[in-house]
């Protein structure tokens, strides 16, 4: 059964590396996008230097984590969830529950497979344009990016989870768009996409950073910019750990739910 799931993945690199004119733009996007924050960052940390504990270097390396994390954590759609949601209101999903292969399986795997492709297309030239205008603060050992790699594995996880138990919801809203815009707006904030959660002013910071979102972001900038080392890093990767199987556990039980009551719309 593994080797399903992992042609489901390959199946679904496949197909967003198709849409190679859509990548090509989303590059563009993600530089231009960087660039316009970067220099914002730039006049914000001159007029408060170390503002949450980075320096200049660390806060314009921030944010091209970000734009390379972006697509890959679909804070601002193009995952799976969309589609799932259409197959909802359409009624297809019945279809999807008599595959010999569980339901949040399948999109699990296909939603890592676009990942990894968003990953390779539209995270490292962005971070390479990045690098070639600014001085960012890589590290220069092996662990750092060994433990980066790990936050993002995980942090695909939480993301993967949050998405699909937004797109149960359709089994009861049928529409679930407004329920995408609200989640996609309440990502960007609580994953630190527009600020440093750190940068947070007292009791919100902590909160932010206990929250879910947190791991698509801050926690893997803070993994690999050092900001957690040692058993500071071990602390932040089991919270990841914690969050994609207290979230994933949810989704099984929400969907169990959710079958019980399916309903084929128009018939």
């Amino acid at each position: 059964m593994g080797g399903f799931y992992a042609a489901v993945m390959v199946r679904g690199f496949r197909r967003y590396a198709t849409y190679r004119i859509a990548t090509a733009a989303g590059v563009v996007t993600n530089t231009v996008f960087g660039l316009i924050i970067s220099y914002s960052y730039i006049a914000l940390w001159s007029q408060r230097p170390h503002l949450g504990g980075y320096s200049e270097a660390q806060a314009l390396t921030y944010v091209w984590i970000g734009q390379g994390l972006l697509a890959p954590m679909a804070q601002m759609g193009g995952g799976f969830e969309r589609e799932m949601i259409g197959r909802i209101s359409s009624g297809a999903i019945a279809i999807d529950l008599y595959r010999p292969a569980d339901l949040q399986g399948w999109w699990l795997a296909s939603d890592l497979g676009r990942a990894c492709f968003q990953l390779l297309g539209r995270g490292v030239l962005p971070g390479v344009a990045g690098a070639l205008v600014f001085d960012l603060a890589m590290p220069g050992s092996l662990l750092p990016w060994l433990l980066f790699a790990a936050a993002v594995a995980l942090g695909l996880l939480v993301s993967f989870a949050i998405r699909y138990l937004i797109a149960l919801s359709a089994f009861w809203l049928l529409d679930g768009a407004g329920v995408m815009q609200i989640a996609g707006i309440v990502a960007l904030f609580f994953s630190g996409m527009l600020l440093p959660l750190n940068a947070f002013p007292g009791a919100l910071a902590g909160l932010a950073q206990a929250l879910p979102w947190a791991a698509m972001l801050q926690t893997p900038a803070d993994v690999l910019l050092g900001r957690r080392h040692g058993a500071g890093a071990a602390q932040a990767l089991a919270v990841q750990a914690g969050w994609a199987v207290a979230l994933l556990a949810a989704g099984r039980l929400l969907q169990g739910a959710a079958t019980r009551r399916v309903v084929v719309q128009g018939g």
